[in-house]
């Protein structure tokens, strides 16, 4: 077994010498050499729900999993976070930022394409140094779906199935017993230092892997009624649909749907002093747009008090305030708020019946 060639990365499916054959039976012993390097992080089922955890070198390691609970954006902005601690006197302010060396196992398509405007977005105006801290020293090893991963996603209408360029640092795809590895970062090229388990594909590597590809495109239909190129100018039409009061009627405005998206980052900031009051920390913590009091300003006045006002504004983030900001589309189609709510809200069938409202407001005005 020789070593990889390490050359210019390719597009996906492209340049051989960006990557390497990792045999599935030695997955493990290579992950087990991470460990002594980095924080390790993998799918893991749990009271049936599949987590992002820490890796124990030795312990089964499974990545053709359906779909986690959470993204692994919980695994760069942690549901409670300290931003600074301080002395109440004023003396003192130290900004908590802090960053583990960490890799992540088995990142799907979507959650890189998540990550990579998470990337975008908290790098424009005010950079979250906190965030840009963690996502610096923390490496993604992609994989791609050979099916889809839950009976709610829809990535391929999304343009998410594909791995993120530039996103990932490693990407895998199993070819039977051994996985084709594309190199994405000299990073991820290096999570292979003093690991002799990899080799250089072949011409057969290559054939394998497209024909693994084109399976993998038969078994993703296209589920939006729609290109998703004309959903933000869609959204833009839809402001004052009626489906919003249909929508608000049945929420619960319980924040479960933005809880586990990937894309959503609105938090909430606390103080914690102790309790002689010399010493403090301010801290943020995952907030929800979709709950009564997030709207609450200052008098008491709620500018978005209304479930119906708040569900538009979620979805308009999804389908247009975010490609505003990013030129990207805020949804990723992992699907994980439809299973979430508890109602049946579902960005799917939201887009698309905003989509057949329109054909038809467009179909009457025609015939007027």
């Amino acid at each position: 077994m020789g070593s990889p060639r390490w050359g210019r990365w390719g597009a996906h499916g492209g340049d051989m010498s960006s990557s390497c054959i990792l045999p599935v039976g030695r997955l493990q012993e290579w992950a087990a050499g991470l460990v002594a390097r980095y924080r390790v992080l993998a799918p893991k089922e749990r009271s049936g729900v599949w987590v992002f955890e820490d890796y124990l070198a030795g312990a089964p390691l499974d990545l053709s999993y359906p779909l986690t609970q959470l993204s692994p954006k919980k695994c760069l902005i942690a549901p409670r976070q300290v931003l600074y601690r301080y002395d109440t006197d004023g003396h003192r302010l130290v900004p908590e930022i802090s960053a583990v060396p960490t890799v992540i196992l088995g990142v799907h398509t979507c959650d890189q394409h998540a990550i990579r405007l998470m990337d975008r977005i908290l790098s424009q105006g005010f950079p979250d140094q906190h965030y840009q801290a963690q996502r610096e020293q923390t490496l993604l090893v992609g994989i791609d779906c050979a099916h889809p991963c839950s009976p709610q996603s829809f990535c391929r209408s999304m343009g998410t199935a594909n791995p993120a360029t530039g996103a990932f640092d490693l990407h895998l795809t199993l070819l039977g017993n051994d996985y084709w590895v594309d190199i994405g970062s000299a990073k991820g090229a290096a999570l292979f230092e003093g690991f002799h388990g990899v080799f250089p594909p072949s011409e057969q590597d290559a054939l394998r892997r497209d024909q693994v590809l084109r399976d993998k495109w038969q078994a993703f239909p296209y589920r939006l009624d729609f290109d998703v190129t004309e959903l933000p100018g869609l959204m833009a039409e839809s402001t004052e649909s009626a489906l919003w009061q249909r929508l608000g009627d049945r929420c619960l405005a319980c924040g479960a749907c933005t809880q586990v998206c990937p894309t959503c980052y609105c938090f909430d900031v606390s103080d914690e002093v102790s309790l002689d009051l010399t010493q403090g920390e301010r801290a943020r913590s995952w907030d929800s747009c979709q709950i009564n009091d997030f709207a609450v300003v200052a008098g008491g006045h709620n500018f978005r008090q209304k479930r119906a006002a708040r569900q538009r504004h979620r979805f308009m983030r999804k389908g247009k305030y975010q490609y505003d900001a990013t030129d990207t589309v805020g949804c990723v189609g992992c699907g994980r708020c439809a299973s979430a709510c508890l109602v049946g809200i579902t960005p799917l069938e939201t887009f698309n019946e905003l989509w057949q409202l329109r054909r038809a407001r467009h179909g009457e005005e025609e015939g007027l």
